[in-house]
């Protein structure tokens, strides 16, 4: 069925079953040696996360004329550097959460240097995952979004954003000589969230975008509508730490504060939170007006990730 005569949720299902497929295929067996790694990247991956990048890739395709097979390999590929990215957030050196997706956080349930070294591992196998896409859309696409996911999850993104966010914490101590620098705490917050989560929403989107080979016009309009639900998404998932149902969330809730997170809650207020994850959210879908009926998945995908409970 073409992609234009699904509903979100038939798109969300049927999409959701090709790539937990994919992943399967992918991620090594848990009996093959050695065995604690395999089954601690598979209890990870497969913990019930709710595959939103893999979905922006497979939609980013589709909504540009792309075959979403030949998009899966890059689609497993950020689901598993998301995943990584998850198991080294939850160590006791950073976030020291002990609960994900409703179940205990993978150096809970296997021990700290397994954790480390299955999110390594999965990092790893991304890369070969998305140099894999070169056998269906040519080395040409895929080194493109080889280049452009690296550099979305590197100090310019995911992993600046991680820094940023300890820096932002009240009471954490650094090397002599190291302080962080003084920011204001709306720019501070701001920078956080577009890099740590906006920065690689936006490169699954265009990766999809740039393996169908879009034209330049439409590759910056949805690197736009990318960017700001990214953020949106994650100011909603602050919301939540603070408002949310603990069983619907997955994990404990109020963590942020008790860390003295810098949210956005807790820099603008919830309800002032909210108002601009919407209209970061409008922003994004006028963003993309112009692919007309093509883009219909992907703003709808956006309202309903501004909606969301878990």
């Amino acid at each position: 069925m073409p992609v234009t005569d699904l509903t979100l949720q038939q798109y969300l299902e049927t999409r959701g079953r090709l790539v937990d497929e994919a992943l399967d295929r992918s991620l090594p067996p848990e009996s093959q040696p050695p065995e604690i790694i395999h089954r601690a990247m598979r209890y990870c991956v497969f913990a019930g996360g709710k595959r939103l990048r893999p979905m922006l890739v497979l939609a980013g395709s589709e909504t540009c004329g792309g075959n979403p097979t030949q998009a899966l390999p890059v689609a497993c590929a950020v689901e598993l550097i998301h995943t990584y990215s998850l198991i080294h957030d939850d160590l006791p050196a950073m976030d020291n959460s002990d609960m994900r997706h409703g179940r205990p956080a993978c150096h809970v349930a296997f021990g700290d240097a397994i954790a480390v070294l299955a999110g390594d591992a999965l990092h790893a196998l991304a890369f070969a995952l998305i140099a894999s896409a070169a056998d269906a859309v040519g080395a040409e696409r895929t080194l493109l979004v080889s280049r452009l996911i690296a550099e979305s999850i590197g100090t310019d993104g995911m992993v600046g954003g991680q820094v940023l966010d300890l820096l932002g914490e009240e009471g954490r101590t650094f090397p002599a000589g190291r302080a962080p620098s003084r920011i204001p705490r709306a720019d501070m917050v701001r920078e956080i969230h577009l890099r740590k989560t906006g920065r690689l929403i936006r490169a699954s989107v265009l990766s999809g975008a740039m393996l169908a080979g879009a034209d330049d016009r439409t590759v910056t309009a949805l690197g736009r509508y990318g960017e700001r639900v990214g953020v949106a998404f994650q100011i909603v998932d602050d919301i939540l730490d603070v408002i949310g149902e603990e069983s619907a969330v997955g994990k404990r809730l109020g963590s942020d504060a008790a860390r003295s997170k810098l949210t956005y809650p807790i820099a603008f207020g919830i309800e002032r939170s909210r108002q601009i994850a919407a209209a970061l959210t409008g922003e994004g879908s006028s963003a993309i007006a112009d692919l007309g009926p093509r883009g219909r998945i992907l703003r709808e995908l956006a309202e309903y990730l501004l909606a969301r409970e878990r």
